[in-house]
């Protein structure tokens, strides 16, 4: 098979290579997929930046999703059809022509999806599906705060909460995004580099106050959110933009750390409020099946055209440096996607 290896950590295109690599073994429970597309994640950047620590050692195969066709799948594993098209979460090794991943992580999908559509709903939408569906429960009228609401799982969260009802915040940094957000039916949405996203919510609610924060960006922008924050208030984070970019600068670094506050249980049972912290990669190693109903409730929602994944940036293979530069950028709409 061909992989994209990440072999050095830095810039985008000195540190992949494509090499031909040994077709991954199967172990007990999983499934061998032939890839047709990956798709491109946050966590890819902070991998290639050297700045996520759940990356394997150098050099190795990076990539949380893949679209492709069942090739083959261990003695254990039953229902799946050869050919058959599926979707999978993989636990790294997604850039490449075939992974190997638990049968837990592969779902079949229609013929008809969308490739971009369908990488967007392993890692992305499943992310807010569990962030919005069983960490947090949203209700009609609930006021939620979406930051980063012009990415892929800040896209997949919109259009949760308006599902639900709710009375969306949405954050962005250009005029592109913010039509962007109106267009996906965004009440209120904000240019965080133009505006004080705490102080628009405060003047444009009642109290002053939100029912659901989701964070992808850590830092200062958990500490402020806290304050917004309603009694009965919950924040779900899941990412550290914040923290990319920073090249491994230990000031930043941990300016950025210090920037997201220090917390007591107390506060929070006084205020009954929580911080909730979301990671997919965790909640594939130790409860697969969590993984298993995600997944599946992403594909039926789609299929009920609840849920539609923008399709920020469709990608050659030899165009992976460029596909990661424009993700680094943060100038992306929805879900970069990548074909072999």
């Amino acid at each position: 098979m061909k992989a994209a290896v990440l072999v050095r950590n830095g810039d985008a295109e000195k540190a992949f290579e494509i090499k031909e690599m040994p077709t991954p073994e199967l172990a007990e429970g999983q499934v061998l997929v032939d890839v047709e597309a990956f798709g491109l994640n946050f966590a890819d950047v902070m991998a290639r930046q050297g700045l996520y620590q759940d990356c394997p050692p150098l050099p190795t195969i990076i990539g949380y999703e893949a679209v492709g066709r069942v090739n083959s799948w261990a003695e254990d594993v039953s229902g799946f059809e050869k050919e058959q098209r599926v979707l999978a979460f993989t636990r790294f090794g997604g850039y490449a022509t075939q992974v190997a991943t638990m049968k837990e992580g592969v779902v079949p999908i229609p013929e008809e999806m969308p490739v971009g559509e369908a990488v967007a709903l392993a890692t992305q939408y499943c992310t807010a599906w569990y962030a919005a569906e069983e960490m947090v429960r949203l209700h009609e009228g609930d006021r939620v705060l979406v930051q980063s609401a012009a990415g892929g799982v800040g896209t997949a969260l919109v259009q949760l909460a308006k599902h639900r009802g709710c009375y969306v915040f949405g954050t962005a940094s250009t005029g592109q995004k913010l039509a962007y957000l109106k267009k996906m039916g965004v009440d209120c949405p904000i240019n965080y580099k133009e505006s004080d996203f705490a102080k628009v919510i405060q003047e444009q609610t009642p109290e002053g106050k939100v029912d659901v924060i989701f964070d992808a960006v850590g830092g200062n922008s958990v500490k402020k959110g806290i304050k917004l924050l309603d009694a009965g208030g919950r924040m779900v984070c899941y990412g550290a933009a914040s923290m990319s970019g920073s090249n491994k600068n230990v000031f930043r670094l941990a300016k950025t750390g210090l920037g997201f506050g220090f917390y007591h249980p107390v506060q929070f049972m006084m205020s009954s409020q929580s911080i909730i912290g979301v990671n997919m990669l965790r909640i594939a190693d130790n409860k697969p099946l969590i993984l298993e109903r995600c997944l599946i409730e992403v594909v039926k929602l789609w299929k009920k055209g609840v849920l539609k994944p923008t399709v920020g940036g469709d990608f050659a293979i030899k165009e992976l440096a460029k596909a990661h530069h424009l993700l680094a950028s943060r100038q992306t709409i929805g879900k970069i996607v990548v074909r072999w």
